[in-house]
């Protein structure tokens, strides 16, 4: 998408996942996504730690909005919404 350039993002919207990164290279691992209508990327919280982020769990199979900045494949998010389910 853009390279290693910061671009603010604002309202991205999507669902959070967990799967595979980089699969079959050395550096493979297990990450968490934000799936959106133009792609997927990787999210990371910018206050958070690069692998392992706890926080990210309770995102995970909802729906989201999403600020912050896009780093290559990358959304580093400075705010991150649930966006509640109608019954």
């Amino acid at each position: 998408m853009n390279g290693s350039n910061p671009i603010p993002v604002k309202g991205v919207r999507g669902r959070v996942a967990r799967g595979l990164y980089a699969q079959g290279s050395k550096s493979e691992r297990e990450a968490v996504f934000l799936e959106t209508d133009k792609g997927r990327y990787v999210l990371r919280r910018k206050t958070g730690p690069v692998f392992g982020d706890v926080e990210l769990e309770q995102y995970v199979g909802r729906e989201v909005i999403c600020d912050g900045f896009m780093v290559g494949a990358t959304l580093l998010a400075e705010r991150i919404q649930m966006i509640e389910e109608s019954p």
